[in-house]
C-alpha cells in the first residue's frame, strides 16, 4: 500500500534518493541521542525507527535494501546466541523443572492475551500473538513478518513493552536497594577482539545466506543464532559484537521497520493503544506474581525473582540485574530459556491461532 502524499504541495517522495537518506539519517542521529538520554531501551533502533516513520509519512519513497537488512537479522542471530554462557546452561540444569514451571506460566499468559486481542479485533491476524509474545523484541518482530502477521505493529507492540518493563523493573530495583552504580561506557573504538570478530562475521554470513538460501521462515537471524549458541556455549567461539557495530545494526532494523509504515497503520497503532498497555500491564503483572512464586518455593530472593520473570528486553533486564547486584545467571538462564521456548512455540502457536481465525 502506497502512503498518500500530504495535503501540502511539498512531499519528501518529489526529492532523490540520495537527498532522501540524507535526510533519514539526519533525522535518525539526533532522535537517537535523545533516547539514549532519558534512558529508553533499544535508544539507537527506536531513533531509527521513528525518522523512518516520519519520513514514510512524510511521502517518502525510500525503503531499506533487502541484504543489509537480512544482515542485520544475522548479527540479532549473533547477539541473541551470546546471551547462552556455560554459567547460564549449568543454571538452568540445576534448577530445570522449576525453570520450565515459570516459563511456561508466562508464555501460557501470553498467548491468552495474544488471542483475546486478536478475538477482539483489535490487531489483524496473528499479530497480537507475536506482539506480546515474551522473546526479545526485535526477534519477534521479525519473525512476525514471516508468519504474516504485520511487523510494524508488532514492533509497536514489543517495544512498548520493552519500555514499561524496563521502566517499572528500575523503579523497582531503585526502591529495593537504591540509586543504581553508574556502568563504565562501553568503548566504541577500544581494543578489539579481531579474531573473536572475524568468527562472529562468519557465522553470521555463513549462518545468514544458509538461512535465506534454504527458505527458513527467518532463517537469516535463527541459522546464525543455533550455530553461535553451539559455539559460545562449548567455548569453541567467543561472539565479539562491539559497539559500533550494533548500532549499525539497530539503525538498519530501525529504518526497515519505520520506512514500512503508512498513516493508516499509525492510526490503527493509536486506536489499540488501550488494549495492548491492558495487557502489558496484565503480563507485567502475572511475571511478578510468578517471581513471587518463586521467592516463596524456591528461597530465591525478590530482586533476582523479580528481574528473571520481568517479560522484556533480556539486555536491559541484564544491565539492572548488574546494577542491583541481583543473580545475574539465574536471572539470565531463565530469560534465555524463555527466549528458547517463545522461539520454538511461536510459530506453531501462529499458525493454529490462523486456522482458528479461518474457521
Amino acid at each position: 500500500m502506497t502512503t498518500p502524499p500530504p495535503a501540502s504541495g511539498f512531499r519528501l517522495g518529489s526529492l532523490s534518493p540520495v537527498i532522501q537518506w540524507g535526510v533519514l539519517a539526519a533525522g535518525s542521529l539526533p532522535l537517537a541521542a535523545l533516547f539514549s538520554l532519558i534512558e529508553l531501551p533499544a535508544a539507537l533502533l527506536l531513533g531509527a525507527m521513528t525518522a523512518g516513520i516520519i519520513v514514510a509519512c512524510g511521502g517518502g519513497s525510500i525503503r531499506a535494501p533487502r541484504r543489509p537488512a537480512l544482515a542485520a537479522q544475522a548479527v540479532i542471530g549473533c547477539l541473541v546466541a551470546r546471551a547462552v554462557t556455560a554459567d547460564s546452561v549449568m543454571t538452568f540444569l540445576g534448577a530445570w523443572p522449576l525453570f520450565l514451571s515459570v516459563v511456561l506460566g508466562i508464555l501460557a499468559t501470553s498467548v491468552a492475551l495474544g488471542w483475546r486481542l486478536t478475538r477482539l479485533g483489535t490487531l489483524p491476524g496473528t499479530t497480537g500473538v507475536w506482539g506480546i509474545a515474551p522473546g526479545g523484541a526485535s526477534v519477534m518482530m521479525l519473525m512476525a513478518g514471516e508468519f504474516g502477521a504485520d511487523a510494524r505493529l508488532v514492533a509497536f507492540m514489543q517495544y512498548l513493552r520493552v519500555v514499561l518493563v524496563a521502566a517499572v523493573a528500575s523503579l523497582v530495583a531503585r526502591i529495593w536497594v537504591g540509586p543504581p552504580e553508574a556502568a563504565p561506557e562501553a568503548a566504541w573504538l577500544g581494543a578489539l577482539d579481531w579474531r573473536g570478530l572475524a568468527a562472529t562475521l562468519a557465522i553470521a554470513g555463513l549462518g545468514g545466506a544458509a538461512g535465506t538460501l534454504l527458505r527458513i521462515p527467518a532463517g537469516a537471524m535463527l541459522v546464525p543464532m543455533a550455530a553461535g549458541a553451539v559455539l559460545e556455549g562449548t567455548g569453541l567461539v567467543h561472539i565479539v559484537l562491539p559497539p559500533w557495530l550494533l548500532a549499525a545494526t539497530y539503525f538498519v532494523l530501525g529504518w526497515n521497520i519505520g520506512l514500512g509504515f503508512t498513516r493508516e497503520s499509525l492510526l490503527r497503532a493509536g486506536r489499540a493503544l488501550p488494549q495492548v498497555l491492558a495487557a502489558t500491564v496484565t503480563l507485567i503483572a502475572v511475571s511478578a506474581a510468578l517471581a513471587a512464586a518463586l521467592v516463596w518455593a524456591a528461597g530465591v530472593d525478590p530482586m533476582t525473582a523479580y528481574l528473571a520473570t520481568s517479560p522484556g528486553g533480556m539486555d536491559t533486564v541484564a544491565i539492572i540485574a548488574t546494577a542491583a547486584k541481583a543473580d545475574l545467571s539465574f536471572v539470565m538462564a531463565l530469560q534465555t530459556l524463555r527466549l528458547v521456548i517463545v522461539l520454538a512455540a511461536g510459530p506453531p502457536l501462529a499458525r493454529l491461532i490462523a486456522r482458528r481465525m479461518r474457521r
